[in-house]
């Protein structure tokens, strides 16, 4: 029925992260009922109209931000959707970007396909891609062996859909997950984002899976940062052998993650050093740039070898030449790399975040095998979202910046 499947028995497991996190403390739980013969779907009660959020009506700078505590309650449209009490948020550099409009065509396209809506019906946009939270309202497709009210639930939150920075957020059942049992709702909210994130780079489209992985010779491009660390600990708990190109400051942080080579890049150019290791079977690129002109040459040709990088330009094309022309540039760009490298033996591609509940199964099975873990680097409070964007703009932070509300 389009329902994850997240009864998987839950085993010890930490998490780790390094993005910022807001943890809110929403009021009392409201009881909504189930057999209510008014309405289509299940819906929020008529009282609730209104919530406190952290809104933007403009893209700029961080003075675009906005507290309200009229934020539109959201409702259940689809019987599949369940709505979400949060108990914390994460922020993330996307959320920065968007703040700023990147990506801003490519959105307005999904959120509206048929251009029905007005230019700028996005605003007031709420930000926060990370949730951890309890079900406050199933949909009447969502059969409660999956979810039900009272539930304990994580998910990263689609860039088109309003984000966590609010005191409720609904999404589809297929976006959540159980939170894994060994963590506190401020230490999941540090990872569904960048864990989609990998998942969808190394899983969907690098094929490594926990029976294939084991020997895999893998090579993170910027190992310190959100995505990297996460994929370095879930690639050794698969048995890979994992190198990572990190600032000297870092190389403690990625070796206790479980890296097994790390070269250092402030240390001098890494092709050099890369090149003088054994070949790889995978590079996952999160630098971007001059990288792509040497890094696929460290893959093992002839032998499915794939280049992976998170670096694209489908949303800057997007933004710049509109929908229909950005997404022919961009499938110029990328089948044109992907040929010219297949002649060589690799596999040129293109990592992109999707939500996926069922990957968040898998992890919270992982974190509670304590396979993976969340570091929390500090805490604001809900006033000081503010504050913590302009830490995630800066990119000073090593673990999770979590926002408590007293």
């Amino acid at each position: 029925n389009g329902v994850l499947n997240a009864m998987h028995p839950l085993r010890r497991l930490a998490c780790s992260r390094w993005s910022f996190l807001l943890n809110i403390r929403a009021p009392s739980v409201k009881t909504f009922s189930h057999k209510s013969q008014k309405r289509q779907f299940n819906t929020s009660s008529s009282h609730m109209t209104i919530m406190p959020a952290w809104v933007i009506d403009r893209y700029g700078s961080n003075s675009v931000l906005r507290y309200t505590k009229n934020a539109a309650f959201p409702i259940i449209n689809y019987p599949n959707e369940v709505i979400i009490q949060v108990h914390a948020a994460g922020l993330n550099p996307i959320d920065v970007s968007m703040r700023g409009g990147y990506g801003a065509a490519s959105m307005a396209m999904k959120r509206d396909p048929l251009n029905v809506k007005q230019s700028g019906s996005e605003f007031p946009l709420i930000l926060g891609r990370d949730v951890s939270g309890v079900i406050m309202e199933c949909g009447l497709d969502v059969a409660p062996v999956y979810f039900k009210e009272g539930d304990e639930v994580w998910a990263a939150i689609p860039p088109w859909k309003q984000g966590s920075l609010a005191e409720f957020v609904v999404l589809s059942a297929n976006e959540v997950s159980k939170k894994p049992k060994c963590l506190s709702h401020t230490e999941a909210a540090a990872i569904p984002y960048v864990a989609a994130t990998a998942w969808s780079a190394l899983v969907n489209t690098g094929g490594l899976t926990m029976d294939n992985c084991a020997k895999k010779r893998i090579l993170i491009l910027g190992g310190s940062g959100g995505v990297r660390t996460f994929s370095i600990q879930m690639l050794k708990a698969w048995g890979a052998h994992v190198t990572v190109t990190c600032s000297q400051n870092a190389e403690r942080l990625v070796r206790g993650l479980g890296a097994d080579h790390v070269v250092d890049y402030t240390a001098g150019p890494v092709e050099g050093p890369l090149r003088a290791l054994e070949k790889f079977d995978l590079v996952l690129d999160n630098v971007g740039g001059a990288t792509e002109s040497w890094a696929l040459g460290l893959l093992k040709p002839w032998c499915g070898a794939k280049y992976v990088t998170l670096v694209t330009p489908f949303l800057q094309n997007t933004d710049r030449l509109g929908v229909a022309d950005g997404m022919l540039q961009t499938g110029v760009t990328v089948a044109a790399k992907a040929l010219k490298h297949l002649t060589k033996g690799v596999h040129y591609r293109w990592g992109m975040f999707a939500p996926n509940g069922l990957a968040l199964d898998d992890i919270s099975e992982m974190v509670d095998a304590g396979k993976i873990c969340a570091v929390v680097e500090a805490e604001f409070s809900f006033s000081q979202v503010p504050q913590a964007m302009l830490k995630v703009e800066k990119g000073h932070a090593r673990g999770k910046t979590v926002v408590t509300v007293p």
